[in-house]
């Protein structure tokens, strides 16, 4: 796997919700030339910082990070967005409703969100946050995502907790098959687990790291560490 390969798998994520707009800039300016899949930044971020990265893939998150507020505000956050110009969303699920058995809740509220976002020609990612489900529940919404013709489901936030494991992408992987594609994301700091979870499955990584992971990935393939063939 070469450099830019590695850099096209990752979603670059600048969600600190002390990021001020010079700190994302500057992020941005930076991934201009690193080739990452996308750069997934804050709603506000959008807004201020759209217009000056055209050439950029960004993306921005929904019903961020609890997934509890209604369908219609969902959609009406992702609406805005969308006309700003972003390419890809990343939704958080009604982890409530799914929690309590409301599999329709959950269901209609992710249609109607892949619907929406399709209309727009964008990438849509449901994030399940698979730290606070159980293997039947996240097989649950894996079904649904799957049902609802989404891009991606994501295994976490990252700020309630979970992280991305190699378990949960097989579990995904198992369940939507070729028909959804699985972004790893929550707590991904190192290359090692970075390929590990690409080698069991993972089609993208969502992190905040994404500098310092290219940059460690650049080091070892210089040196020789990375002579294994890669996914």
């Amino acid at each position: 796997m070469s450099i830019q390969e590695f850099a096209s798998r990752i979603d670059h994520t600048v969600l600190n919700p002390a990021a001020s707009i010079e700190e994302v800039k500057r992020v941005l300016e930076k991934s201009r030339s690193i080739g990452f899949a996308c750069v997934v930044i804050s709603p506000y971020h959008v807004e201020k910082l759209r217009p000056l990265f055209r050439d950029l893939k960004i993306g921005t998150v929904i019903g961020f990070p609890m997934g509890f507020t209604t369908r219609d505000a969902k959609l009406h956050e992702m609406r805005r967005v969308l006309e700003l110009g972003v390419d890809e969303v990343d939704v958080v699920a009604n982890i409530q409703a799914l929690k309590s058995g409301d599999l329709e809740t959950v269901e209609n509220e992710i249609r109607a969100l892949v619907e929406l976002g399709h209309s727009y020609g964008a990438v849509v990612k449901i994030i399940a946050e698979t730290g606070l489900l159980s293997d039947e529940e996240k097989t649950r919404i894996a079904e649904i995502v799957a049902r609802c013709g989404a891009d991606f489901i994501k295994t976490c936030t990252g700020f309630l907790g979970g992280r991305a494991t190699i378990h949960d992408v097989v579990l995904f992987k198992r369940v939507v098959g070729n028909r959804v594609k699985v972004k790893a994301s929550g707590g991904i700091r190192k290359v090692i687990d970075a390929l590990a979870l690409l080698f069991f499955g993972a089609d993208r990584l969502g992190t905040s790291a994404g500098l310092s992971l290219v940059e460690e990935f650049r080091k070892m393939k210089e040196s020789g560490a990375l002579i294994a063939r890669s996914p």
